[in-house]
């Protein structure tokens, strides 16, 4: 189905500042299709005045649906519909005396007119199904009541507000709890699960009658309090944000919306939800957070532990086969104490790989035993990788890397320098890594599938086995060029 941006960009002349206005309504238009037990479609003017195009739809979650089909990006041709011509034409509520009949559903149709700076961009046809209309609640009438006002709030280009929306992930809903305050703050009625919010904070008894802002200081220690400016704007119904109040056990959200249907405050809504497990979740979720990036750390302290051991039997031995061995092994627990030392400050469990790639190379040219001066240079990006990816791959550039110094440059005469090039780069789901450096090159019989030696095998074991790539191993335009090519997510 096209988006709101496809439709008016193909169809419309509404500018920017329009389409950011309707992105914000539709962002609280659950609130009025919740309060209204209606579906709600948004009808955008054609730009050659031949119709309506529908820009968006919402149903309504405290009642049944009047539309079962979806009617995004459907079109309406101009008069067909008498109430959309109406409306948009005279910038007024347009309400049927008869309702419409859809599939054996008689449904009521209203439509609103959505007025910003002045001019009427868009209207909103508001759909119920009168097949579940009964004598309504007290709790049904209120909804009723202050959908009617946030209606010619629309209608009068006084909302959507500015300020948190209703599409953020834990923003209270109309069915999490409604409560109705009057112009000086004091509760005209609140819904069963309104109320039993607060009685969670310790109320006894009602709310209706109250003063909000005052019970909540009363109920809620200070520290646990926003400031008092927020606490008398959001509680009181004087700004349209929400705020968190609660104990050391109830965490509630608060979100304000001021009524204004003629101009002037008649009072506010405000939607309460209670986020307690919602809180102790997000705790826990740090906690683990902070605990899986301690053991990253942990691990890289015992791995730099393992290297210097390693390091001292090195100098500790005459052999030099068995001192070259155990500085390999230094080298490769060195580079995965690197991705764990980086993961340890990372807040997920990803790294960018980029400043790794940049320590290896240059841990490898500050341990090579070869007298010429080599330079490692990086081009392009690795990106984020998560980090059962990146302790493998680190590990085939230190033997690459290392392979590339020692022996591309190894007996070299003076005066002679080295570069070696690491290039990553991502396209379609793969990455693409290229060491080639500029030294003597390959043995004129080399064979990467009869090779035995042991930093050989290692990178090709971790390249196909454990990354799932494919390696090549080959002459490049002057020495050697390795290249691994590895699925990514």
């Amino acid at each position: 189905m096209p988006s709101l941006h496809e439709l008016v960009r193909a169809h419309t002349d509404l500018v920017e500042d329009d389409v950011a206005w309707l992105q914000l309504l539709m962002a609280d238009w659950q609130i009025l299709a919740d309060l209204s037990f209606a579906d709600l479609v948004l009808w955008l003017p054609d730009r050659e005045g031949k119709g309506y195009w529908a820009g968006g739809q919402m149903r309504p979650t405290t009642g049944p649906t009047a539309l079962v089909d979806d009617v995004l990006g459907t079109f309406i041709p101009a008069g067909r519909r008498r109430m959309l011509d109406e409306a948009f034409g005279t910038g007024r509520l347009v309400r049927e005396g008869d309702p419409e009949w859809r599939d054996d559903v008689p449904v009521r149709v209203e439509v609103i007119p959505v007025r910003r700076a002045g001019r009427v961009i868009a209207t909103i046809a508001r759909n119920t199904n009168l097949l579940g209309v009964r004598t309504p609640s007290r709790l049904e009438l209120s909804y009723l009541q202050t959908a009617a006002e946030l209606t010619q709030m629309i209608a009068s280009g006084h909302f959507p507000l500015p300020g948190q929306r209703s599409d953020h992930a834990d923003s209270p809903r109309v069915g999490d709890g409604f409560v109705r305050l009057d112009p000086a703050g004091r509760v005209v009625y609140a819904s069963p699960n309104g109320l039993s919010a607060y009685r969670r904070l310790g109320l006894h008894g009602d709310l209706a009658g109250l003063v909000l802002t005052e019970l909540t200081r009363e109920l809620v220690p200070a520290r646990r309090r926003p400031d008092e400016e927020t606490l008398s704007a959001v509680l009181g119904g004087r700004d349209g944000r929400a705020t968190e109040v609660g104990t050391d056990d109830v965490t509630l959200i608060v979100r304000s919306i001021p009524l204004r249907p003629q101009g002037d405050r008649s009072g506010a809504l405000l939607l309460v939800r209670d986020v307690t497990e919602l809180r102790s979740r997000d705790r826990e979720l740090v906690t683990k957070d902070v605990t899986i990036r301690e053991i990253h750390h942990r691990v890289k302290n015992n791995l730099q532990t393992v290297a210097a051991l390693l390091r001292l039997q090195a100098r500790r031995t005459d052999a030099e086969d068995a001192k070259s061995a155990l500085e390999e092994a230094v080298r490769r627990v060195g580079s995965i104490a690197i991705v764990h030392e980086t993961l340890s400050h990372a807040v997920e469990e990803t790294v960018d790989f980029d400043d790794i790639a940049d320590r290896l190379g240059a841990m490898v040219v500050d341990v090579s035993g070869v007298e010429v001066p080599v330079r490692v240079v990086r081009e392009g990006s690795f990106g984020k990788l998560p980090s059962e990816a990146a302790t493998p791959l680190a590990m085939v550039l230190t033997e690459v890397l290392q392979n590339a110094v020692e022996h591309g440059y190894a007996g070299l005469p003076d005066g002679t320098s080295g570069r070696v090039v690491l290039t990553a780069r991502r396209i379609v789901g793969r990455l693409h890594v290229v060491v080639e450096d500029d030294g003597r090159g390959l043995p004129e019989d080399f064979d990467l599938d009869s090779s035995t030696q042991l930093g050989l095998s290692i990178v090709r074991t971790l390249v196909e086995s454990e990354l799932g790539g494919v390696l090549e191993i080959g002459p490049g335009t002057r020495g050697t060029r390795v290249q691994a090519d590895l699925p990514v997510d």
